[in-house]
């Protein structure tokens, strides 16, 4: 089979197509056919080394995002038969290998894909839409709470803010001032320009924020809390001192850093279906592709998913 692979951690260069032997599911797992690969943030930071990239080795097969059909289950796997179209973020952050035209995982890993949706759209849902829905599960945002969803505009900031108008929040959204009528769109009450204005001057006493960014940004949004606000962090690593900042101001910070989970992608698959959740494709290119794809990720303005094209099994 074909798959993406990298064997030194120096960015795109590094991004070689190759043929290699196709997994085979050992017990408790499946092997999932392609059909779309989701590109994200995490990726690219991979790609060069910056990520989480200690527990993982060379060579290294690049992706977690994953849209396909199950070909084959391991022993004990009773969520799934072959021919079942599903949807999963595999072994994250262990390497996964979703650049590729197939994948094996736990079958817990993933769930089925709803109908309303293409192999592309579900692709592109499992890392982002995990991340957004455990954020907001950190923050435990409920009915009339206000909260801010910064980088609002991008892979994960747009379902975030679609995943905290299903729980009845009034949602803030930070985006550039050409991307406000997509966070409109998006179901988003406000949007605030943060190239130009300083978010925590028109942002105050907020329940949540749903922060995007570490360093210095991280530490500003702080301020946008009520006392006793929660901000949650994907960050958080890269935001030195910001549990002690939290501190000072009276409010809380949590860091939080995504993992596989069945039970959030079958809430994100229900709230498609309820037509309270959908994906923004901003492009889509084949998987021989995938080093301009992390370009793109790399400008950090893309709106919505990127996704990899790795095989045609109809919609």
């Amino acid at each position: 089979m074909r798959a993406v692979i990298q064997r030194e951690w120096n960015g795109l260069e590094a991004l070689e197509l190759v043929d290699v032997e196709p997994p085979r599911p050992a017990p408790t797992e499946i092997l999932v056919q392609v059909a779309y690969a989701g590109v994200n943030p995490v990726d690219h930071y991979t790609a060069q080394g910056l990520a989480y990239n200690r527990m993982l080795s060379l060579p290294f097969r690049q992706g977690w995002d994953v849209a396909g059909v199950v070909t084959e289950i391991g022993y004990g796997v009773t969520r799934f038969r072959p021919g079942d179209r599903v949807f999963g973020m595999p072994w994250f952050p262990r390497e996964a290998g979703a650049y590729a035209e197939y994948v094996t995982a736990p079958s817990r890993h993933f769930a089925r894909m709803p109908a309303e949706l293409s192999y592309a759209e579900a692709a592109a849902l499992p890392l982002a839409g995990l991340t957004a829905w455990q954020m907001l599960e950190a923050a435990q945002v409920a009915p009339g709470q206000r909260v801010l969803v910064t980088a609002a505009a991008g892979g994960v900031g747009h379902l975030a803010v679609q995943i905290a108008k299903a729980r009845g929040a009034h949602v803030i959204g930070t985006a550039r001032a050409a991307k406000h009528e997509f966070l409109r769109q998006m179901g988003a009450d406000e949007a605030v320009d943060y190239t130009t204005s300083q978010v925590s001057d028109v942002v105050r006493d907020a329940d949540a924020v749903i922060q995007m960014f570490g360093g210095e940004p991280g530490l500003k949004a702080l301020e946008c809390l009520r006392p006793d606000g929660i901000l949650v962090s994907a960050q958080g690593a890269w935001t030195p001192g910001l549990a002690d900042r939290a501190a000072q101001l009276g409010v809380r910070a949590v860091t939080y850093l995504v993992e596989p989970d069945a039970e959030g992608l079958e809430s994100l698959a229900d709230l498609v279906r309820r037509g309270q959740l959908r994906l923004h494709i901003a492009n889509e290119l084949p998987l021989q592709r995938a080093a301009e794809a992390h370009r793109l990720i790399a400008t950090g303005r893309t709106t919505g998913k990127v996704v990899l094209r790795v095989a045609d099994l109809g919609e």
